[in-house]
Parts: C-alpha cells; sequence; structure tokens
C-alpha cells in the first residue's frame, strides 16, 4: 500500500509500506478522507518522532475484520479515533480520560494518511464509531476536531447569556464559534488578522469581528460588552502574545481557555494581583475523549456543526505534501483534507 511519510515540514514521501496484518479484535480500514491538523503543521511537536505516519483525524470503509469481531463488518463506514482511554486508571476515573497512560500510548497503524490503517483493539472497542449513510467521509473527518472543541468548551462553565471571545478564526476557531452558538450565550466575539478568516466568521454568525491588525484588541471587547471583557475567552492560536492578549481581555469572573499549545520553552507573566482580585479562571484542553467524539458525530450528523463550510481544499493521499503546504502556507483556506486513493 502507499503511505504519506513525514520527514520534515517540506519532506513528506509518497511511500510504499506493507499492509497491517489484523489481530483477533482488530479492523483494517480504507481511509478515503483525512483531515490535516495544525498539530500536524508544528514542526517542534513532531521533529523528535520522524519520520512517521500522520493522520488523526480519518473516516473509511473496513476492509477487513479480526476472527473475534462481531460488531463490524466490511463494507462499514466508520470513523475511528486514534488515542483511547483505558476507564479504570486514576486519572479516567476522574474523567481525566486524556491524562491516562493508554491514551498517549495508543495509535492507529500507522496512521491516517496511509491507503489503509489498522485499528488496535482498545481503539475498536472504545471509539470506532459507525457512520450515518447520510454523512459524508469528508465531513465525518470533523468528527475529532469538533469533538476536541466540545471538550475544551465544557471545561468553561458557560453560562446561558454569556459573552464569548474566540481569539483565531481558523477550523478551531469557527468550529468553537459554532459550538458557542449552540450553548446558548449571548454574544460572540471574534479576532482573526486574516480577511478571509473574518469573512467566514462573519458568515457563519459572529456578532463582532475584529481585525488585530489594524483595531485594539482589547479595546475592541471593551466596546463590544460595555467595558467588562469577555466571560469565556478562548485562544485557538499557538501564540503567546494571543494568550496574553485573551487573559487581558477576560471580564472579573471570566474564564481563558488554553486551546493550542505553544513550544515548549514559551510562557507568559501571569499577575497573581489580577488572578486573585478579578477571580479569573485559566483552563486548558488537550484533545478529546471518547464521550465528546459522539457528541461530535451527533452534532455533524443532525448539521448543527456546518462541517462543508469550512472544507476548502482537497488533495489525493499521493500529494499529502501540497495538502501540508497550503494548510501552513494558503492564507484563504480553512480545514485542507486528503482523501484516499482506493
Amino acid at each position: 500500500m502507499k503511505v504519506a511519510t513525514y520527514y520534515s515540514p517540506t519532506e513528506i514521501r509518497y511511500e510504499d509500506a506493507p499492509v497491517p496484518a489484523v489481530g483477533p479484535e482488530e479492523l483494517l480500514v480504507a481511509m478515503k478522507a483525512c483531515g490535516v491538523c495544525g498539530s500536524d503543521l508544528m514542526a517542534w511537536y513532531l521533529e523528535d518522532r520522524a519520520p512517521l505516519v500522520l493522520g488523526h483525524e480519518p473516516a473509511g470503509v473496513v476492509a477487513a475484520v479480526g476472527d473475534a469481531v462481531t460488531d463490524f463488518a466490511a463494507g462499514d463506514h466508520v470513523f475511528v479515533h486514534h488515542h483511547v482511554a483505558c476507564l479504570t486508571c486514576h486519572f479516567c476515573l476522574r474523567g481525566a480520560y486524556t491524562m491516562c497512560d493508554q491514551y498517549r500510548r495508543t495509535h492507529l497503524d500507522p496512521g491516517g494518511f496511509a491507503e489503509y490503517f489498522r485499528v488496535p483493539t482498545p481503539n475498536l472497542r472504545i471509539d470506532t464509531l459507525k457512520l450515518p449513510p447520510q454523512l459524508s467521509f469528508e465531513e465525518a473527518t470533523l468528527i475529532e476536531p469538533t469533538a476536541c472543541c466540545l471538550k475544551a468548551l465544557k471545561k468553561c462553565g458557560i453560562q446561558l447569556g454569556d459573552t464569548a471571545v474566540v481569539v483565531g478564526a481558523g477550523p478551531s476557531g469557527l468550529l468553537h464559534l459554532m459550538l458557542l452558538q449552540t450553548l446558548g450565550v449571548g454574544s460572540i466575539i471574534v479576532s482573526e488578522p486574516l480577511p478571509y478568516r473574518r469573512q467566514a466568521a462573519e458568515r457563519l454568525g459572529a456578532d463582532v469581528v475584529i481585525d488585530p491588525a489594524t483595531e485594539d484588541f482589547q479595546q475592541a471587547v471593551r466596546a463590544a460588552t460595555r467595558g467588562r471583557g469577555g466571560d469565556v475567552v478562548i485562544v485557538t492560536a499557538p501564540s503567546i502574545s494571543a494568550i496574553a492578549a485573551g487573559f487581558d481581555a477576560c471580564a472579573r469572573g471570566g474564564t481563558l481557555s488554553i486551546f493550542a499549545p505553544t513550544a515548549p520553552a514559551a510562557s507568559f507573566p501571569v499577575r497573581p494581583n489580577r488572578l486573585f482580585f478579578s477571580e479569573v479562571t485559566v483552563v486548558s484542553s488537550y484533545s478529546t475523549s471518547h464521550l465528546e467524539t459522539r457528541a461530535a458525530l451527533t452534532l455533524i450528523t443532525a448539521k448543527r456543526i456546518n462541517a462543508r463550510a469550512l472544507i476548502t481544499h482537497r488533495f489525493p493521499l499521493r500529494e499529502t505534501g501540497k495538502a501540508f503546504k497550503v494548510a501552513r502556507e494558503e492564507k484563504e483556506s480553512l480545514k485542507v483534507i486528503v482523501t484516499g486513493e482506493t
């Protein structure tokens, strides 16, 4: 079979690899579509692991089933989550599934950017979902990123009528925007320097859209909130300056959600005085769990999340390198999808 192997941000090779052998409680899935994630573009995040086959937002068709598999059959359309928790450890029993040791060990073999991938037993048992007939493979690639955003928002303690601020209108920022609309917030402010993405935020229902390149972000947020600031501020950009600006934009008693990671050595100063007297809560959210993927599938299938509106570019597996280049450099792009060859 063919795979797209990541060696560096600018070197992704279309190579031959053996088709994975399937165990008794495993599946072999023919990849039909797989999204390019922002984390796939972070050189610092991947340099110690390369070469490897990336792709953790896949959907496809079951090509083969293990002898002990009873709930799936060849031909089923499926979404498969690349990480799954054990459900029994200290972290899982506290609901912190993404902190589970098994969660971080599990992965698809070899990854979603391949003609076929193997679904290990834990992934099959806990977070492999059949897709309804009306849901396309491309739409299904948004299940994992939607679930990540949903998990982050669940940690924010959102109340009806809150004012939410989303920093960054890439795919994650726009997914947050759509999810916030389902959660009953009063108004949504989006900050984004790229015109194409600001226009997308406007089309998808943002109440206020800010261009931080030409407007004072803090003043614009205060003006839109009668001086209070945002009750919830979600920073989707992997930027220290964006995180610091988001912290300053929080209202008293507000919540800052750090959704994207920065490089390990990066840091930003927090003023304990303001943290204390303003009672700002800082939360972070890494990845997602089996709970949110099911909710995400329901929301996308019901069109509460407009997955199609986010997909702007499609490339066949053999052009995965081009897909990464567009996702990294193209200013008029949102979600980039790699499609299967078979």
